[in-house]
């Protein structure tokens, strides 16, 4: 079963960093926690990130859910510049409530000059009929919360002209 969560924002930088920053950053001062969810530490396989195909092992810090070490794998699926993301997060090393993958889009739209809409979208991807209900909680509950801190730490960073890490 498929959960999609959705949330907007505004942020007031260049559509150029509007839409590089949440995949070209260092992303362990985007997902840097948040309840069970452990931030992360590092990646590696990285030297391609950001081209449509590339993949690059995460991972995260201790938690009470998990042990630390390489937690997943993102790649990124579709890149149509200044416009839109599709990136997939799999291969947990760790079992999550049936959870066999994410998908996260992620749209910037110019307003006006350094005014851009950004659409976040994720979907969950969970089977097992007797989870559905945790899966459920799990994305609409938790992860939406989660996605907020997300995007907020994004905005500090596109909007601080904090450094990409990845061209």
């Amino acid at each position: 079963m498929d959960f999609k969560i959705h949330t907007t924002t505004i942020y007031n930088c260049s559509l150029e960093r509007a839409f590089r920053a949440p995949i070209l950053c260092d992303v362990t001062k985007v997902h840097t926690g948040f309840g069970l969810m452990p931030a992360v530490t590092k990646t590696t396989n990285d030297e391609n990130w950001g081209k449509v195909g590339s993949i690059k092992n995460i991972y995260a810090a201790r938690s009470l859910t998990f042990k630390g070490g390489e937690v997943s794998t993102d790649e990124v699926i579709e890149r149509i510049e200044n416009e839109y993301w599709k990136v997939e997060v799999g291969n947990f090393k760790s079992w999550m409530l049936n959870i066999w993958k994410f998908t996260f889009e992620w749209t910037t739209t110019e307003i006006k000059p350094n005014k851009i809409q950004i659409n976040y979208d994720y979907t969950i991807h969970g089977k097992g009929i007797l989870f559905i209900p945790f899966q459920w909680l799990f994305a609409n509950a938790f992860y939406k919360m989660y996605m907020k801190q997300v995007l907020e730490n994004v905005r500090k960073m596109a909007e601080g002209n904090e450094p990409f890490l990845y061209e």
